[in-house]
């Protein structure tokens, strides 16, 4: 079986061990993905149960916790890629000097998010056009999540950092646990208490009866309990890169700051540009009515289990090409990123068509008003087509930020969102309604993919890379 060590070793690799490698570190990743989207499932489904005014409440803030959820993490990958890059070179101590050194740093710009976030977490649901009966829900259901960006940053930067050593188990399970938890904590805190009857007997099952406060204090529980467990295991057991026995300055260098700097900067701006958008398309939905928004906030969730897998698939390619960069083997940096993005695709075609033809049933599951349903499995059919090159996108990114290069794949991918998506976004909906905005995303999804294999083949993202 083939191990990663062997891209450290400089022993040679065929095509069958590439394969078996990126499928071996692909598919704990893809768990850990997919199990977040699970938690998301469940949310939505939960809530889904309370109504349609709370459902909304939910959808209408989801695209700006995803701008903050993922401004943390972009600031968390500037320095897990260098991590990458030192681990393939063997140089373990350089390794777990940049880990100290993101620990402090990550937390101190978190802080930072909290304080812009919990500033604006109450006039924010007027901003995006939400109704008075469900932006006090909506504020709440902020602001929970903005106050634990601290700790969720440290969920990030604890699974970018085994990932990126190789490590794609730990975070898997945790992830895994993490959905779990989900379940457990959401049962208790948004329902009230009710009686159930099993086997003849009637057992009373407490309940906080917080609706969606409820959700929000679950779903942040879960990843609480989460974060603590991988920053442990990173820190105390992970023999490449442990802290524990190996004291050292915890203080930010400007070598460091720098590099990270460099690969987080334009992810980070870019991910505010891509959120940004996701904004301007929930204003283009809110005038469609409550059941447009909640449709459209329960189809984003919904569809996420068909990218998701990209998005474990491209970070495999982020570790197996970052120390195949690390180790000065260019010939396994463009081979990797061939045999990503062709899995990548092949995977994503497959989840395309399994969304395609159970788009009714998961509609069901997610909530129980037919006029929800309907525009949601519209929505998900017209976005199915869509999913071979939304992975070429995905994994390709993957690709390019391990070698560090990020501001041409930023700006394509907010480019792409901004002059095409937003542009017929905005043409289609007041005639086709919902499912114009949906078309609008699967015509921009297409043409992304298409520019981001042609600069993949180009192979100029590999001199771009980190020196």
């Amino acid at each position: 079986m083939a191990d990663i060590s062997l891209i450290r070793s400089g022993a040679q690799l065929s095509f069958r061990q590439q394969l078996a490698l990126a499928v071996r570190l692909s598919w704990p990743a893809m768990m850990a993905q997919l199990s977040s989207i699970m938690m998301q499932y469940i949310d939505a489904a939960m809530v889904g149960r309370l109504g349609a005014d709370d459902s909304a409440a939910v959808g209408l803030v989801s695209t700006s916790l995803w701008l903050f959820w993922g401004i943390c993490s972009a600031v968390t990958v500037g320095f897990s890629v260098q991590v990458a890059h030192r681990i393939g070179a063997s140089d373990h101590e350089g390794a777990r000097r940049v880990l100290r050194q993101s620990i402090v740093s990550c937390l101190l710009f978190s802080i930072v998010v909290v304080a812009v976030g919990a500033a604006i977490a109450f006039p924010l649901p007027g901003w995006l056009g939400g109704t008075e009966t469900v932006r006090h829900k909506a504020s709440v259901y902020f602001l929970v999540f903005v106050l634990a960006l601290p700790l969720l940053t440290m969920n990030y930067l604890g699974g970018a950092m085994l990932r990126c050593v190789g490590n794609m188990k730990v975070p898997g399970g945790l992830n895994v646990m993490m959905c779990v938890l989900d379940v457990v904590f959401n049962f208790f805190l948004i329902f009230p208490s009710r009686e159930l009857v099993l086997s003849g007997h009637s057992i009373t099952v407490p309940g906080a009866d917080l609706g969606v406060l409820g959700a929000a204090l679950g779903t942040v529980s879960a990843e609480i309990v989460t974060a603590s467990l991988m920053m442990w295991y990173l820190c105390f057991r992970e023999k490449s890169i442990m802290l524990k026995g190996h004291p050292g300055n915890f203080r930010p260098t400007r070598g460091v700051l720098g590099k990270a700097l460099k690969v987080s900067a334009p992810m980070t701006l870019e991910h505010a540009i891509i959120c940004g958008a996701q904004i301007a398309v929930t204003v283009i939905v809110a005038p469609l009515g409550v059941m447009a928004i909640a449709a459209n906030a329960f189809a984003v969730t919904a569809e996420s289990i068909c990218y998701m897998p990209g998005y474990g698939i491209g970070d495999a390619a982020t570790t197996l090409v970052g120390q195949s960069y690390g180790a000065r083997r260019l010939d396994l940096v463009r081979r990797f990123g061939y045999i990503t993005v062709g899995l990548g695709m092949a995977t994503m075609s497959l989840m395309g068509i399994v969304m395609y033809v159970c788009a009714p049933w998961v509609m069901e599951l997610m909530t129980p008003v037919s006029d929800i349903q309907t525009l949601g499995v519209e929505a998900l059919r017209i976005e199915a087509f869509a999913e071979p090159m939304f992975a070429a996108a995905i994994v390709s990114y993957g690709v390019m930020i391990g070698v560090g290069d990020t501001v041409l794949p930023a700006s394509m991918n907010f480019g792409s969102i901004w002059l095409i998506r937003l542009p017929i976004a905005a043409l289609l909906a007041p005639t086709m309604g919902l499912a114009g905005v949906w078309l609008a995303m699967c015509v921009e999804l297409c043409f992304r993919g298409a520019i981001f294999i042609w600069r993949l083949v180009s192979g100029a993202w590999i001199k771009q890379g980190l020196k």
